[in-house]
């Protein structure tokens, strides 16, 4: 759903992390340190990924094994496909963040894929409804909309440690 995308325009790196255009390429968890004071996390995507179930059930235990035992984790950053929206999987990922007290922001990719304003409020009506509290930012690589405001809720989260 463009976290490695996210991640390279975040930086301003490109080549950073490994972009693809077929859903689940990142399949372990990679970890990459940024300015010197920041670790971003790129943790294998689940929801629309392409691959065999078995694989998608064994990045479930990945991913929550290394969200439940990091102390340092300070912000977790849900990615959605503004053009998808909410699927369970991702509910059932914001839930479990809410019930183990990690703060978490959604982010929802591809904005500038919706065609026009109509589209647009209908995406953002479906992602508000399933926040619980967590902070919605509107991301485009594209057009380079939201990575202030990403920038502004890491470094805000940071400072609260």
């Amino acid at each position: 759903m463009g976290k490695s995308t996210l991640l390279n325009t975040l930086t301003g790196v490109k080549g950073l992390a490994h972009t693809s255009s077929t859903p689940g390429r990142t399949q372990a968890i990679n970890f990459f340190r940024v300015q010197d004071s920041w670790c971003f996390v790129d943790l294998p995507g689940y929801g629309y990924a392409r691959v065999p179930l078995a694989v998608k059930d064994s990045w479930k235990g990945l991913i929550e094994g290394y969200l439940a035992r990091r102390a340092a984790l300070v912000l977790c950053c849900i990615l959605l496909d503004a053009r998808r929206g909410w699927m369970e999987q991702d509910i059932d990922l914001r839930h479990w963040l809410q019930h183990q007290g990690i703060r978490c922001m959604v982010i929802a990719t591809k904005m500038d894929k919706l065609r026009n304003q109509k589209e647009q409020r209908q995406a953002l009506l479906q992602l508000r409804a399933h926040l619980d509290g967590a902070e919605l930012v509107l991301f485009s690589a594209k057009t380079g909309q939201g990575v202030r405001e990403i920038w502004q809720a890491i470094s805000k989260t940071h400072s609260r440690k």
